[in-house]
């Protein structure tokens, strides 16, 4: 086709750009790269140290709170990143679940504030320290509470990781020596949000029905179609596994292999070691030193270990100075709170005997809002795509 051009002499046509793409000479700004799943999780994990170094209820929906706050403005949009509600509702059952049992099975904590009284089963005398109803004090609900708080803040760390992490790209980050490994934790992570999903499908999809959801009878016709698309899910990636080789290994030599057995041995029984003396009061001298022995005895161990694993990484997520700055803050935080409790532990463990309301200390307090760093620093998720406003051709 020929056209003619401002002088009026007759040219070539040119070709019209596609609807959506930015006139010539328009500098096209790159994609931010996402950050490494690795460092989402060690912020997450160390945000769950923390958590488990204290009871006192402020700080830890302090640290629900932070942990809630940079999921919420950093999750993706994907299936996967609906997994923590799910979380979040675990922890919610199973703090209402220890507060029954304080309530039904009494607690160990004695208190004088005694709220109200259920009727007492009597029971054998082989079944001595266990009793079915009673006297249900304050300083004991007051105790199961800060307990099953403090577990529903680990599960909702774990719960954030889920959330912000993709399960594929970690199996890309980690050694060849546990890529096996790997493979099953991330097939087992990512079961939950596909199940999930398909629930939520299958509900929206009776709803257009007009047909029940809910009940005893929803439950059994939406189970049914999300055992089975589990049962597909499994055997296509089985086969997607044998295709692309799974499990294939290297010949390595003899002595290779019994050097990665020794180290990774020798590693693990340092790290158990290590640890034990820093948990006692004797090891003190010795336990660090030999924990940071044992972590480079596993890792000279893995890192021989992968020799054996055939495989290539597509595109490699780089750890680049966000992932240090993100895994940073969540190892200062969990840092920082370790230090609170060897320096004010009552203030990290408030008394139930005799009941005191729980104060929040400043310092501790403070190093629980560096875990906000990731929501300041992190590039924000890409925008769901809508398929009504593709361009068309």
């Amino acid at each position: 086709m020929r056209e003619t051009d401002r002088s009026g002499r007759p040219g070539l046509a040119r070709p019209r750009p596609e609807r959506g793409t930015p006139p010539a000479g328009v500098p096209v700004p790159r994609p931010r790269r996402a950050l490494h799943p690795g460092a989402w999780w060690l912020w997450a994990l160390a945000l769950g140290t923390a958590a488990t170094r204290t009871t006192n209820p402020l700080l830890l929906a302090l640290l629900i709170t932070v942990s809630g706050y940079v999921v919420a403005v950093r999750r993706p949009h994907t299936p996967w990143a609906r997994s923590y509600g799910a979380f979040v509702k675990l922890a919610a059952a199973v703090l209402v679940l220890r507060l029954a049992c304080a309530i039904v099975l009494g607690s160990p904590i004695p208190g004088t504030h005694i709220l109200f009284t259920l009727p007492e089963v009597p029971l054998p005398d082989w079944a001595q320290g266990i009793r079915l109803g009673g006297r249900v004090t304050a300083e004991g609900l007051a105790f199961a509470l800060y307990d099953a708080l403090r577990l529903a803040a680990l599960l909702i760390c774990v719960g954030a990781a889920n959330a912000l992490a993709s399960p594929s790209r970690l199996l890309k980050s980690l050694p060849g020596a546990l890529y096996e490994l790997g493979v099953a934790v991330v097939v087992a992570l990512t079961f939950a949000p596909h199940l999930i999903a398909d629930v939520r499908r299958l509900r929206a999809a009776r709803r257009l029905r007009g047909r029940p959801d809910k009940g005893v009878r929803g439950l059994v016709q939406v189970g049914l179609p999300v055992l089975e698309g589990a049962l597909e899910r499994s055997v296509s990636l089985a086969a997607a596994m044998d295709a692309r080789g799974y499990g294939r290994t290297a010949e390595v030599p003899t002595a290779v292999r019994r050097t990665t057995a020794a180290l990774t041995l020798g590693g693990l029984l340092g790290v158990c070691a290590g640890t034990y003396g820093l948990l006692t009061a004797a090891g003190g001298s010795y336990g660090l030193p030999v924990l940071l022995a044992g972590l480079a005895s596993a890792l000279a161990g893995l890192w021989l270990g992968g020799r054996r694993s055939v495989r290539t990484r597509y595109r490699p997520d780089p750890w680049d100075a966000r992932a240090w700055l993100v895994s940073a803050s969540g190892a200062a935080v969990a840092a920082l709170m370790i230090l609170a409790g060897a320096l004010d532990p009552g203030s990290l463990d408030p008394g139930v005997v005799p009941l005191e309301p729980p104060t929040l200390p400043l310092w501790p307090a403070a190093a629980v809002l560096l875990g906000l760093l990731p929501a300041f620093v992190t590039p924000a998720p890409e925008a769901a795509r809508d398929p009504r406003k593709e361009p068309t051709t």
